[in-house]
């Protein structure tokens, strides 16, 4: 017997992912494979597309491809690439972390973007989009997953509302604003937009897939990390413990705070805030090493406070959950061992976080109702007891470390909405 499985594809900055979940939306099998630098760089499609095709290669060694019910794609948020009239690529994308270098086209886009748009600053995709569209031939603009969405589809695909974000889109009106325009923005060039879980197409036969099965609009690869967690009621938080420390909040109405970094990506009917401090992990290794963090961690209690009042950064300034560019770190005074001084770290970075999500709260988003931790600093049950006592929030299993599970996971949801 053949059990129904959906497809996720994550297309990230080193290689691409693919997750095949079951009805129960379990993980069945994930394969992945590396972008191959030799035969070009990160950011030619070319690229992408060998990496897409060797991922979904290794899938259906593991999995019939007749058994895929539904398939959707998340890509890097805000890299973006231009295409000609016989959809080819011109030159290579602008990627997610690139930044234009005509100076005025930030600035016309600060004339008259509304102050909570998420397509200001030299680095957003619409800056981006603005120099891609001087390239010789261009004929329409497309966002990373939609362009692998299509290549599955064999024609062009509508865009979704998460990686539209950063190109202008207006996730509350569900429209191109007016005043993109003025920009200097030509927005025939960029894509029809559609929600979250809407079938954009459906399977051409490419890659190995059997033709007709529908493809299914996603979201950024962030917002796919998010969800490949579990979470999926508003309330449901996800603290990624990494190099820095970043904060998710599911919500039932939109959060913008542009001076916390804060902006809402809608997923349906909900949406997806959060923002990121400087500090974590990072933090941390400026005064221990990972192995004495792990020996000295198994004998703290996480019970009981140290009464230290710290505030753990890398280096001077804040973002998130404060605003604050000159603020120092502060890990003084020194307790006498240096288990009482990683436990006073620790807790400093717990109380960041709990004030991350008082702020999310406190700027229009639910309270927190659970949360999931991923990340280097997941593993460590000591810090997330303390950071769960503090919280004062029950913690969640994480279902999936996988973006591409996320993906797999609107993917069923379509299917699931059709039944």
């Amino acid at each position: 017997m053949t059990h129904s499985l959906a497809l996720g594809i994550d297309v990230g900055t080193s290689g691409v992912r693919v997750a095949a979940l079951g009805e129960d939306l379990e993980v069945v099998t994930v394969t992945k494979a590396a972008m191959d630098l030799s035969r070009g760089p990160r950011n030619d499609p070319a690229v992408w597309l060998a990496a897409l095709s060797e991922a979904l290669s290794g899938m259906f060694q593991a999995i019939d491809p007749g058994s895929v019910t539904s398939i959707c794609v998340d890509g890097t948020s805000g890299t973006v690439l231009a295409l000609d009239d016989a959809a080819r690529p011109l030159g290579h994308a602008l990627m997610y972390n690139d930044t234009v270098d005509d100076p005025s086209i930030p600035k016309a886009i600060a004339a008259v973007a509304p102050r909570q748009s998420a397509a200001h600053g030299a680095s957003s995709a619409l800056a981006r989009c603005i120099s891609l569209q001087t390239r010789t031939g261009v004929a329409r603009i497309a966002h990373q997953a939609d362009w692998i969405a299509e290549q599955l589809a064999g024609k062009p695909v509508p865009s979704d509302e998460s990686n539209a974000l950063k190109t202008g889109y207006d996730p509350i009106a569900r429209t191109w604003p007016d005043w993109m325009p003025a920009t200097g923005m030509d927005t025939a060039l960029l894509p029809d937009v559609v929600a979250t879980g809407t079938m954009t197409g459906a399977t051409c036969g490419a890659f190995g897939l059997p033709k007709g099965i529908p493809i299914v609009a996603g979201v950024s690869d962030g917002c796919a990390s998010f969800l490949a967690t579990g979470a999926s009621s508003p309330g449901d938080g996800v603290t990624a413990l990494g190099t820095t420390l970043t904060l998710k909040l599911l919500s039932d109405k939109p959060i913008f705070a542009p001076e916390f970094g804060i902006y809402s990506h809608r997923i349906g009917d909900q949406w997806l805030a959060g923002g990121a401090s400087n500090s974590g992990g990072e933090a941390l290794a400026a005064h221990f090493p990972p192995d004495e963090i792990a020996s000295l961690s198994a004998r703290i209690d996480p019970e009981v406070s140290t009464g230290l009042d710290y505030y753990p950064l890398p280096r001077t300034g804040e973002r998130f959950p404060v605003n604050d560019p000159d603020l120092e770190s502060r890990v003084d005074p020194r307790p006498e061992t240096r288990e009482e001084f990683l436990k006073g770290l620790l807790e400093g970075i717990a109380a960041i976080e709990k004030l991350g999500f008082e702020r999310l709260a406190g700027l229009g988003g639910p309270k927190l109702t659970s949360i999931r931790t991923v990340g280097g600093g997941a593993s460590n049950r000591t810090w997330t007891r303390m950071r769960t006592r503090m919280l004062n929030t029950p913690e969640a299993p994480v279902a999936s470390g996988e973006a591409a599970a996320g993906s797999a996971r609107i993917a069923w949801g379509f299917v699931k909405d059709r039944a």
